[in-house]
């Protein structure tokens, strides 16, 4: 009888609400080579990496707060903010 081997998942931490969760359960933000923060899709673009929870919340919190260009070692302009604000708007809401 073979045993399967639990594989290990990556865990990272929100800036905003400091809960540790799965990697892929959290939306990366990248630091551009330009200075530019922005959504990482993938979760492989090079630069400096910031993890957020999907929830609104926690998306108007850093930028409220500007966690972001803490966490990005960046100033995030307004109008980064608002491209930023406006990604997680369009995306369905979760709990």
């Amino acid at each position: 009888m073979m045993r399967l081997k639990n594989r290990h998942l990556p865990q990272r931490t929100c800036i905003a609400c400091r809960q540790i969760k799965e990697k892929r359960s959290l939306i990366r933000l990248v630091r551009a080579e330009n200075g530019v923060a922005q959504v990482d899709i993938s979760g492989k673009q090079p630069g400096r990496g910031a993890y957020l929870c999907p929830s609104r919340a926690c998306w108007e919190l850093v930028l409220k707060k500007d966690r972001l260009s803490y966490a990005l070692r960046t100033k995030v302009s307004s109008d980064n903010r608002q491209t930023l604000l406006q990604y997680i708007c369009d995306q369905p809401e979760e709990n």
